[in-house]
């Protein structure tokens, strides 16, 4: 269950993204080039009415989904601190055992 609502909520989260990054600041919406937006398709106002809405339905499914997400895992992961777990002993390796000086034979 979980799973598929992380997957949606990947999801919405790029289409809110897509959305967002088509808007203009000035509100003209997906007026790339030319100050009528789309043109023939839309008006300036009609697209940036869209995107408007488009982003308050996904910013809302967002938050929703974010808040189902946070209630469904509140109590099931452990917490643990790094500080709470005892330290492994260290181990120091043995002294190296210097080798005996070879005496040359004449």
């Amino acid at each position: 269950m979980s799973t598929i609502l992380l997957i949606i909520f990947l999801i919405v989260t790029l289409a809110l993204i897509g959305v967002i990054l088509v808007q203009r600041s000035e509100g003209g919406g997906l007026g790339i080039g030319s100050s009528q937006g789309m043109g023939s398709l839309m008006g300036g106002r009609g697209t940036a009415n869209l995107l408007t809405r488009t982003t308050a339905i996904l910013g809302t499914i967002f938050f929703v989904l974010a808040l189902t997400l946070a209630l469904l895992h509140r109590g099931s992961s452990v917490s643990s601190s790094i500080l709470d777990v005892p330290a492994p002993p260290v181990s120091t390796p043995a002294p190296a055992i210097p080798a005996a000086p070879t005496v040359p034979t004449n």
